[in-house]
């Protein structure tokens, strides 16, 4: 596992060596796959310049300073140097955990990224990290703190997670968007008895245990399949865009038709892996010759 920080997390007067180390891939928001830009003519590779508009040149890296727009075309230039002594110079390398809360309370909104807390290597390092993750696990808490890495600060949760602790980077406040607009529409808006009965009904049809091998993408396997297609030499028809169904006008209706599909999904056997992976190759014609 690579550890991209170390240092130790710390409560109180105690001080557990950890490691931190990505749960996910760099491009896990994006696909596996990634483009450049290309001269449609030639095939080259586009590069990026910076210009300026105003002496219609190139300007070099020397020549850029960062700058506020506070109103249109009126900006306040701030130097790196100014940038820099606002960063948090600690060296401390620790993980201050400030307090524990209940961790049902915490909305996954305000997670950002999320890394496994790698216990230290020696035995008697990780054993009050398994004491600090069986008394976490127990009460149903989560830890509230802070750390300094490349001198900006982060708020962080640390969470139990399987026989493990993970920490997630967390939002500031005033980063999250409030949803006040949509409590008052909801507060506004009443359901009668009958259409409940019938949501509750569809949510048992398609009851199920999660099951993390399910979060595939369609997109990637099928634009990895057309991809070795066209490396291939295959040429590429669209395949047919597949019928809406008309909306449903009454909700009732559309509740019923909705549980009689969740009946008709939870009745069928579920294929094992095999009818799940094989990939749905688009449409193609012959490789000319």
């Amino acid at each position: 596992m690579r550890v991209t920080w170390n240092g130790s997390l710390s409560f109180g007067l105690v001080s557990i060596p950890v490691g931190l180390a990505p749960a996910t891939k760099p491009a896990a928001r994006q696909s596996d796959v990634s483009f450049r830009l290309l001269h449609r003519e030639c095939l080259t590779p586009i590069r990026q310049k910076r210009w300026c508009p105003k002496h219609d040149r190139e300007v070099t890296p020397d020549e850029l300073v960062k700058g506020w727009e506070v109103a249109k075309g009126q900006f306040v230039v701030v130097e790196e140097a100014e940038l820099e002594a606002l960063e948090r110079h600690d060296d401390s390398r620790t993980i201050a955990i400030e307090r524990f809360v209940p961790l049902a309370d915490v909305d996954p909104v305000w997670m950002d990224r999320t890394y496994f807390l790698v216990p230290g290597a020696a035995p008697a390092q990780r054993r009050p990290y398994k004491l600090l993750l069986e008394a976490m696990e127990e009460a149903g808490v989560g830890a509230i703190g802070r750390f300094v890495r490349s001198g900006r600060e982060s708020l962080c949760l640390v969470r139990t997670r399987g026989s493990g602790l993970v920490l997630e980077t967390m939002y500031l406040v005033e980063d999250v968007y409030s949803q006040a607009e949509i409590d008052e529409a909801m507060a506004e808006t009443e359901v009668k008895s009958n259409e409940l009965d019938l949501a509750r009904q569809i949510v048992q049809g398609l009851a199920a245990e999660f099951d993390p091998s399910e979060l595939a993408s369609e997109y990637r396997r099928d634009l990895r399949t057309l991809l070795e297609a066209k490396l291939a030499g295959e040429e590429i028809t669209a395949p047919e865009p597949a019928e809406e169904p008309a909306p449903a006008v009454d909700l009732i209706e559309a509740l019923k038709a909705s549980v009689a599909a969740a009946k008709a999904s939870s009745a069928r056997p579920k294929k094992a892996a095999a009818k799940q992976s094989a990939p749905k190759r688009p449409a193609r014609k012959a490789a000319r010759k």
